[in-house]
């Protein structure tokens, strides 16, 4: 394991990595990854540095020709072919002039191409590894961090990221390469003029640093807004019909007005900061640039120093306006290259907790037996005196059928999501024909165990899609027989497009029952060994439900069962049904043996068999 990776469920979700001024480590990884593409970075490294000794060159030759332009113009050639000499010497300059004009307009460029390529490359590799982590991260993580954060991190802190190469590790060099060769061309001419039209560099680059890192303090607060906007967002749309239902616009609208009150605030103040600041900045420039004027021109009237001179200061002094200022941009650009690229590697430097072990093996299905031996299971954050599961031991065979019912919160999903390896046990172990589950690939566990969960997720994709998503290679007779066995065949052949429907977003187009039945039929699709039907009829009507059992009978014939349910029309045809109340197994049988013994199941099934109706649940109307 990497010596900074941690397992994910030690980590706080919450935890904003990288909160500290500057983190170098993080800057000298983000850096390592832009010169792996060592042939970019070279071009854009000599391009920046070319770029900036040709702007060097500027002032000098501008200085020049003003200085022989002065003299043409004083009449200060002796005679004809001196005055000639001297024309073609002015004209010579400005060939010179315009010539590192050209070079430096085209060096910047490909500065600015191939450090933006780099950039842009290493945010689609950061893309690209954040959601491969996010697939693989457990469920243990998930279940402390909401998705609005995540896809901020995705998404602003990426941008963050992606920006260090241009606007730190260059423009750091351009810079270096301007002040200090600028410093000393000045004061070789003058070293007094030149202390004063260099005092501007320290000020205004104090000046912009503060006022950057002030900035990028309130872009922190701003991004922290916007993540709550964005999560405001994302469950207000999700949960619409819930809004709508409760007549509660108003009430969301004025939270989410609230929350977006504030980051207009923060916008606001940045505003401020970058006004005040660049006014502040522009005062000192044309100040110190007004001085040099006055004193240099002293000294041209004195004959201390030539118009050519005075021109090159204040050239440079122009050149060199928008670089001093960038200083302040550098300084935000490591702070903000430091703290988005922290978030980000916090996350990706997690290790899942649940991986395949180092010498895992696919998963050898021979009988489909599934075994739980003594297993105990505890949520991240549940006291230990109170487990979620304790001492629970069963098996399921193929071609048998195993129920669990219990009251709300008595570990029932739980056992689920262990079987499936979403969470691993506390102790004890389960296995599928005597092998532990920890010790196969998950790939080959997940294929062999399908899970119909209670409220089943729906692509926005057509019907057979979404019907053949663990099977993707499964041809349309295949997904008809599938939907066919989940009573679903015949609502979709009404439909005006069938199974080419699009399902809208997370199945908002379909009711309830429909969903878990397009469920129900992605599962059985593949063919899985082991099928466990996690209380998706809860919203599927009594009739419908026992034709769903009915036509899958013949399928499942040869594979192993488990069915969990609240209601007991749903898994009292089971071979062996456990009663589960916090945490264990209080009793354990048949339908028929568990009346008999007149204890809790008995006293549940009395309790909805004398419902109003035959389903104690609400039903759906059938389709």
């Amino acid at each position: 394991m990497h010596p900074k990776k941690r397992l994910d469920h030690t980590a706080d979700a919450g935890e904003s990595a990288g909160r500290s001024r500057l983190n170098t480590s993080v800057l000298a990884r983000i850096t390592k990854m832009a010169f792996r593409h060592q042939m970019r970075m070279a071009i854009a490294i000599i391009a920046t540095v070319a770029a900036a000794v040709f702007q060097l060159f500027v002032p000098q030759f501008l200085g020049r020709a003003v200085d022989q332009a002065q003299g043409l113009l004083t009449g200060a050639t002796a005679n004809a072919v001196d005055q000639s000499f001297a024309e073609a010497a002015l004209f010579t300059t400005a060939l010179l002039l315009l010539g590192v004009s050209v070079l430096r307009g085209l060096a910047t460029m490909m500065q600015n191409y191939q450090g933006e390529a780099v950039g842009q490359i290493i945010g689609y590799e950061l893309r690209l590894a954040y959601y491969q982590k996010l697939q693989s991260l457990s469920f243990s993580w998930r279940d402390r961090v909401h998705s609005g954060d995540l896809m901020t991190r995705g998404m602003l802190d990426v941008e963050g990221v992606r920006l260090w190469v241009s606007t730190g590790v260059l423009r750091m060099i351009l810079l270096s390469i301007l002040i200090g060769g600028g410093a000393i061309i000045l004061i070789d001419i003058d070293p007094a003029l030149a202390a004063i039209a260099l005092a501007m560099v320290p000020i205004i680059g104090v000046r912009a640093s503060i006022a950057r890192l002030r900035l990028r303090d309130a872009w922190l607060k701003l991004q922290e807004e916007m993540s709550l906007l964005t999560r405001a967002m994302e469950e207000n749309l999700a949960g619409i019909r819930v809004v709508r239902a409760f007549a509660a616009e108003a009430f969301e609208m004025a939270r989410f007005e609230v929350i977006s009150e504030r980051a207009r605030k923060i916008s606001a103040r940045r505003i401020g900061l970058f006004v005040s600041s660049t006014t502040q900045m522009t005062f000192v420039y044309f100040l110190v640039i007004g001085l040099v004027l006055w004193l240099g021109g002293q000294k041209v009237l004195a004959g201390t120093m030539t118009l050519g001179q005075l021109t090159e200061f204040l050239t440079f002094m122009l050149i060199l306006q928008m670089p001093v200022r960038q200083i302040g941009w550098m300084i935000n650009s490591i702070a903000r290259a430091s703290t988005c690229g922290g978030r980000l590697f916090a996350v990706l430097d997690l290790e899942p907790s649940i991986a395949n072990a180092p010498n895992a093996k696919p998963l050898a299905i021979t009988n489909g037996v599934i075994k739980f031996e003594n297993v105990s299971f505890g949520y991240v954050g549940q006291g230990q005196d109170h487990p979620t599961l304790s001492g629970i031991s069963f098996e399921a065979r193929p071609g048998q059928m195993i129920g669990i019912v219990g009251p709300p919160g008595s570990g029932k999903s739980t056992i689920a999501s262990l079987l499936g390896r979403y969470y691993d046990a506390s102790s004890g172990r389960i296995t599928i024909d005597g092998q532990d589950i920890r010790d196969v690939t998950l790939a080959s566990l997940r294929s062999a165990v399908a899970i119909v969960q209670q409220q089943p997720f729906l692509f926005t994709s057509s019907l057979d899609h979404n019907i053949a998503y663990g099977a993707p290679s499964s041809d349309r007779a295949s997904i008809e027989r599938s939907a066919n066995a989940s009573q679903l065949h015949d609502y979709i052949k009404r439909l005006p497009e069938g199974y080419g429907t699009l399902v809208g977003e997370r199945g908002v187009s379909l009711s309830g029952g429909q969903r878990q039945r397009l469920a129900i039929a992605r599962s059985i699709l593949p063919e899985s060994q082991v099928l466990v039907f996690d209380d998706s009829t809860a919203a599927i009507d009594a009739a419908t439900e026992q034709r769903i059992r009915h036509a899958i009978q013949a399928i499942v014939a040869e594979r192993t069962i488990i069915i969990i349910a609240h209601r007991l029309t749903s898994l009292m045809h089971a071979n062996e049904i456990l009663f589960l109340e916090e945490g264990r197994i209080l009793e354990r049988g048949s339908h028929a043996e568990l009346i008999a013994l007149d204890g809790r199941y008995a006293a549940l099934y009395r309790l909805q068999t004398t419902q109003t109706g035959d389903d104690p649940l609400p039903s759906e109307a059938l389709q």
